[in-house]
Order: C-alpha cells, then sequence, then structure tokens
C-alpha cells in the first residue's frame, strides 16, 4: 500500500499506541521500529462513575484512563522509518499487538444516574444535528463507526473504535470541544461501558429498565428515532446499526412479555403526579394549570393532566395549529390558546406552569417572577414551575423566591418511588430477556468475524484460476474461437466455484447456535493459516487506508 511518509508522521503515531506497559521488542527488531513503539509515562486517578438502576441493582464502572506520549525519532533513524510503508511498519512492529485487537463497541455517557442537568443541557446534540456529530465523531483517528442518543436524561454517544483508550479520549476532547465543558469535569461525570456490557446497557435503555420511570415508552421512540436518523448517514455503519436496530426489537419483546409499562409513565406523566403532590389534595380540581409548548412533550402533559380529572387550561404556544389538532384529540375539555406574547399575564393567572419547548433561553427568570400576584393558600401560596425542558425553560434562580418553586427532570424521582417490589420483579423478567437477547447479538457481531475470509479466500482463488487460464489459454494460441475460450472459462470457474462450496458453508454462520458459531471461527482460523490469509493485516490494511483517503480529502 502506496502511504506518503506525511502519514508516518502524522498518522501512524497514533495507529502504534498501546496502554501496555508490557511491550517490549524482539532482539533482532531495528533502531527505526524501536523509536515507533510508545510507553506510557502517567496515569490519571481512577475514577468510578455509579450507575444506580430502578430496578434496584448498580452498575459501576471504573475508568483508568492513562495518559500517553511517543518517543521522539532519533534524527539518524528518521530516514530509515519514513523509507518504509506504514503497513509495513505496522506489520514488522512488536506493536502488532494493535493490529489484533477486536473492534470495541463503545459506549461514552452521561445520564440522570450521573451527572446534574446543567451539565447535560450543555452537552445536548439536537436531533438535527445527528448527522453532523456522526461524522465529526467518525473523523477521529480511532473511531470507524458512531451513533448519538441524546435525550432531556441522558447524552451518550455509541461508537464502534479500533483502539478502546484511545477512541474513548478522543471522543471525550470531541465532547469537551463541542460543549465547552474540560474533558476533566465530563471523565467524573461519565461512565464507560465496552462490548457485552455496551450491548446490555443500550437493550437495558431500549427496554425502559435506566429510565428514571421504569418501562416508559418515550425512550423506545427515541432509540428508533436514532436508526431513522442514522440511515443513509456514513459512519452509522453496520455494527451500530445492528446494535440499535436489535435493541428496537428487545424494547419491544420486554413491553410485550413483561408488561413492564403497564402503569408505568413518561417524564410528562411523571411531571403531571409531580404537581400534584406539591398541591393540596382538596386543590386538585381547582388549581388553574398552565401549559407552555403545544410539541410532543407538551401534548403528552396535557393529556396527563385530563387522565387526572383536569377539564380546563390555557396552553401557550407559538402558533394556534398544534393546540387545535390537541383540541381535536382531546374532547370535552376546555384548552385555552394564548400566543408566547401573553407567556407573562398567563402565568399570573396559573398556580401551576408547566414548561417544554425547545427554547436554548430561560423563558422564566426571578425577575419575572418576582412580581406576579401570589398564589391563594388554599393552593398552598406557592406557584408551582414545572420544567421538563433540556435545556431548561425555568432558570434556578426563581427558586430563591418565597412565593414559587421549580422543579426540573431531576427532581422526578419523587414520583418514582413507589412500587418498589413491583418494579424489581419485572425488572429481572425483563433482564432474562436481555440476557438472551445479548447473546444472540454477540453471536451475531462474531459470525461477522467470517466475512473478510471469505473475501479474502474468494479472491485468492481468484488469482490463482485467472493466472492458470491465461497460461492455458496462451498456449492454445491466438484463433481460439470465442465459443471455445467462454467454455473454458466456464470450466475453470465451475472447479473453483465446487471446490470452495465446503470450505465456504462451514465460513457461514447465522450466529444462533454458539457451538456452530465456535466451529466456524476455528474454521476461519485454520484457512487463514492454510492460504496465509492475513485476514487481520488485511482488515487494518483497507482501515488505514480508508482514514488516510478520508484526511486528503
Amino acid at each position: 500500500m502506496a502511504v506518503s511518509s506525511a502519514f508516518v508522521g502524522a498518522k501512524l503515531e497514533t495507529v502504534l499506541l498501546s496502554n501496555s506497559a508490557s511491550s517490549s521488542m524482539t532482539a533482532s527488531a531495528s533502531a527505526a521500529q524501536a523509536a515507533l513503539l510508545c510507553k506510557p509515562i502517567a496515569a490519571r486517578p481512577k475514577r468510578a462513575a455509579v450507575i444506580r438502576r430502578n430496578s434496584g441493582m448498580i452498575r459501576c464502572e471504573v475508568v483508568p484512563e492513562a495518559l500517553v506520549q511517543t518517543e521522539k525519532l532519533d534524527p539518524t533513524n528518521a530516514a530509515s522509518a519514513s523509507s518504509l510503508s506504514a503497513l509495513e511498519q505496522l506489520k514488522t512492529s512488536a506493536a502488532d499487538r494493535y493490529t489484533k485487537e477486536r473492534s470495541s463497541i463503545v459506549v461514552i455517557g452521561l445520564s440522570i444516574h450521573t451527572a446534574p442537568v446543567e451539565m447535560r443541557e450543555k452537552l445536548a446534540i439536537p436531533e438535527a444535528e445527528w448527522p453532523r456529530a456522526i461524522g465529526e465523531l467518525c473523523g477521529l483517528n480511532h473511531i470507524e463507526e458512531a451513533a448519538v442518543l441524546s435525550t432531556c436524561n441522558r447524552m451518550e454517544i455509541y461508537v464502534v473504535a479500533l483502539s478502546r483508550h484511545r477512541g474513548v479520549k478522543e471522543v471525550t476532547e470531541w465532547m469537551s470541544k463541542t460543549s465547552g465543558i474540560p474533558v476533566s469535569e465530563i471523565c467524573e461525570h461519565r461512565f464507560l461501558l465496552y462490548d457485552k456490557d455496551a450491548t446490555q446497557h443500550i437493550f437495558e435503555v431500549s427496554a425502559g429498565l435506566d429510565s428514571l420511570v421504569l418501562g416508559e415508552g418515550q425512550i423506545l421512540a427515541q432509540v428508533k428515532q436514532v436508526v431513522k436518523v442514522g440511515q443513509g448517514v456514513v459512519g452509522f455503519g453496520r455494527n451500530i446499526s445492528g446494535l440499535f436496530k436489535h435493541a428496537i426489537t428487545v424494547g419491544k419483546r420486554v413491553r410485550t412479555e413483561t408488561n413492564i409499562a403497564a402503569g408505568a409513565v413518561s417524564v410528562s406523566s411523571a411531571a403531571v403526579e409531580l404537581a400534584l403532590m406539591k398541591l393540596p389534595e382538596t386543590s386538585h380540581a381547582t388549581a388553574r394549570m398552565l401549559v407552555i409548548g403545544a410539541g410532543k412533550m407538551g401534548k403528552l402533559v396535557i393529556k396527563h393532566l385530563v387522565a387526572k380529572g383536569c377539564t380546563k387550561m390555557v396552553v401557550v404556544n407559538r402558533s394556534e395549529d398544534r393546540v387545535a389538532a390537541i383540541r381535536e384529540d382531546i374532547k370535552d375539555v376546555e384548552i385555552i390558546y394564548k400566543p408566547l406574547t401573553e407567556m407573562l399575564n398567563c402565568a399570573a393567572e396559573a398556580d401551576v406552569v408547566f414548561t417544554s419547548t425547545a427554547s436554548e433561553t430561560p423563558l422564566f427568570l426571578k425577575e419575572h417572577v418576582l412580581d406576579l400576584p401570589p398564589v391563594d393558600t388554599s393552593i398552598g401560596g406557592l406557584r408551582l414551575f414545572v420544567d421538563i425542558s433540556v435545556p431548561r425553560n425555568v432558570g434556578a434562580c426563581v427558586n430563591e423566591l418565597e412565593t414559587a418553586r421549580v422543579y426540573n427532570v431531576d427532581d422526578l424521582k419523587e414520583v418514582v418511588a413507589a412500587n418498589k417490589e413491583d418494579r424489581l420483579r419485572k425488572a429481572m423478567e425483563a433482564q432474562a430477556i436481555i440476557a438472551e437477547e445479548s447473546k444472540q447479538f454477540e453471536a451475531w457481531r462474531d459470525s461477522l468475524e467470517t466475512v473478510p475470509t471469505i473475501k479474502k479466500l474468494r479472491a485468492y482463488a481468484e488469482r490463482i484460476r485467472a493466472a492458470e487460464l491465461d497460461k492455458c489459454l496462451s498456449k492454445m494460441g491466438d484463433d481460439i474461437p470465442k465459443k471455445t475460450r467462454k467454455a473454458v472459462d466456464d470450466l475453470s470457474r465451475g472447479i473453483v466455484n465446487k471446490l470452495l462450496h465446503g470450505p465456504m458453508q462451514h465460513l457461514r454462520c447465522d450466529g444462533s447456535d454458539s457451538r456452530t458459531l465456535s466451529e466456524t471461527l476455528e474454521n476461519m482460523h485454520a484457512l487463514n493459516r492454510m492460504f496465509s490469509l492475513e485476514t487481520e493485516i488485511s482488515v487494518l490494511e483497507q482501515k488505514i487506508r480508508a482514514k488516510v483517503e478520508q484526511t486528503q480529502k
């Protein structure tokens, strides 16, 4: 592979980095190769991010982060080192441990369990920006595929990384750059999961086990949206798309077989329940309700208010179209539309204000609420702001007033404190399903390892066939009839296909049977050895070539 010496200087460092302090060179390794090896020079303190599940289980992920730097090339050896192609150095270097390292699925995330809302709202990526984010992530040296799952409760990045630790480092730095949050602060609140743990996590997320409200259905719709937005986006590749599609299947199966969603509520429903918990029970029917925002979340708030017996409410929105559509959908309820220009006037006449807009700046600050008339003592004497938006619509400074209280998505924990025994039972049933589905997904992913071998074996056989065919035809002279030429060509193809049929059959596996999968992988390694296919090196060569071409565009 022809790769410029600039690539050696700019890219090989990232390819050859190794976190193993025990990496060493054989006695015959050249000085130029030795100079390319890296060694860890320091280590950050270990941090642990604890994720507490609604099911009562706890996952703790310890995150080691090694700082690495490369040794400077000896000037006397620089010329000889640069004269070698990147692939040649890669093959001969004692750091070829990296070439045999399987790409890992990694989750770098911050959620309501590990990070405060202030940090999550800075990291949040709007849905329209997901394709751009995928493109930027896949432009990083060690990232092949990527997906973004950004909701009000979580900001999680899923990647297929050529190297775990280097990939994590690059993604974390990218998150810092896009959010303005220092890397050290992100590391303090993030959680990292790899391969099987990453698979289990997204399956739990899709099933609603990682949600604030167990079994809530909104997260499954959000996982589906990741797949919908990712279709056709370069970087939303085979592994990641397969993972998310399987997660959707798991989410549906868990909800169907465990009935985990029965009685469970969404964030919108929890917001309504929280408001009613804070109001005197005698005022539930008389409290004046204001909903700001008539999007998906706002509509759900309205529906849950109606389900709790509310028959009248005011809805503030940019236009009346959405409010009119909600009126058509929800009968026998008085829904009064008001434009955004009358928002403060409406808040002055409301006892409870729900906010769910996409505004990136607060709608209510301390100075806005200070002069609002007080709420009647029969309603509790406090004006309640229930803010389910990320970024937040109501500033935390409003809590400094004696006449108001603000609740955001982090405060919804109070709503889900009941029925713990039932949650545990349903979660245990769901975990059994997730464990089964995780094995199936891992088996499917393992089966993909045979694809490069199949391609290399067929290409190897085709090279031999073509070469021998040329020899045969050259001996037969230039005046061979086309019919004869075609017959000989067909004969050679038929022989190759029949010879390859058996090996190819033993390399194909759907991943559903672990025994068959194990045998398939053994067959793959045997064929690699017998025909010197060097699949692992070849795959890495393709990845390096793709990265080089990407950076040269």
